[in-house]
């Protein structure tokens, strides 16, 4: 389905922000902002399919303790430019979450970055990368390996497909992402479809700290996740290079569904560690 992206982004009416690219692209930047000046930012990256606006909960009740939220729409989902579900290559995704972060650091003195299931690569390629502009990390829904079944194996003949369609036009959409219970499918912001190359660029076996995260790093999976189990995702809990790191398991939470009560030990976290009082 075409959208009008531009059309949607100038009916917005509740704040956002633009981030003008230095390839000359648009970035949207979801606003969710407290009642107050903050000094401490929290910058989420959304998972696979998804853009800014599903993480309205969690945005939402972080501001109204006192932070200033943010959700970036990445390249080609949501209402930021793009072709949909593409990336054109690692170099520039990287350039892209330099930028917003440099954005985002001209406002705020502390920077926290929070990736949700495919955000969760996102914000360890940006730790990678900006580490020195970034205050802390919340890892939410994530691990190396997934429940045995939850995806559908590809034949041969379609990997072949694929492939032959990727170097013809590597631009174009060509792997379709689908599990059972997902949700946005009614909603054309969402992407069902990515190229070849976004598929490489954010690949789970790519999964990588920093040699040393020296910031306050937190990692949490829903008691009720579909995809990962609590074992899985406290292994890779455990390969954190930190001595500052909390692993949380978030009741009631499935791996994209937080009732408001899942939040609980997480805000605990973020005011013990970033001193803003409820």
């Amino acid at each position: 389905m075409d959208i009008d992206v531009l059309k949607l982004r100038e009916s917005f009416k509740e704040p956002y922000e633009i981030i003008s690219t230095s390839d000359g692209k648009t970035l949207f930047l979801r606003e969710w902002p407290p009642s107050e000046t903050s000094s401490t930012a929290i910058l989420i990256f959304h998972g696979i399919t998804a853009y800014s606006a599903p993480y309205q909960m969690i945005g939402e009740a972080l501001s109204k303790i006192g932070y200033a939220v943010y959700g970036l729409d990445l390249r080609g989902h949501g209402l930021s430019e793009g072709i949909r579900g593409d990336y054109p290559s690692k170099e520039r995704l990287i350039k892209d979450l330099g930028e917003t972060i440099s954005f985002l650091k001209e406002k705020h003195a502390n920077l926290i970055i929070l990736g949700h299931s495919l955000g969760v690569l996102t914000a360890l390629i940006a730790s990678n990368f900006y580490l020195d502009q970034i205050n802390g990390l919340i890892l939410l829904s994530a691990a190396r390996t997934a429940r045995p079944g939850i995806y559908k194996k590809i034949s041969i003949l379609k990997k072949l497909k694929i492939l032959f369609s990727s170097i013809i036009k590597p631009e174009k959409p060509v792997i379709s992402y689908y599990r059972e219970g997902m949700t946005g499918l009614e909603n054309p912001l969402f992407n069902f479809n990515y190229t070849l190359r976004f598929m490489k660029i954010f690949s789970a076996t790519k999964l990588r700290f920093p040699e040393q995260l020296n910031i306050p790093t937190i990692l949490g999976v829903g008691e009720n996740d579909e995809i990962f189990t609590v074992d899985s995702a406290r292994s890779l809990f455990d390969e954190i290079p930190s001595d500052n790191k909390k692993f949380i398991i978030l009741p009631g939470a499935k791996h994209a569904e937080f009732p408001e009560s899942s939040w609980k030990e997480l805000i605990t976290w973020l005011i013990s560690n970033f001193k803003l009082k409820m």
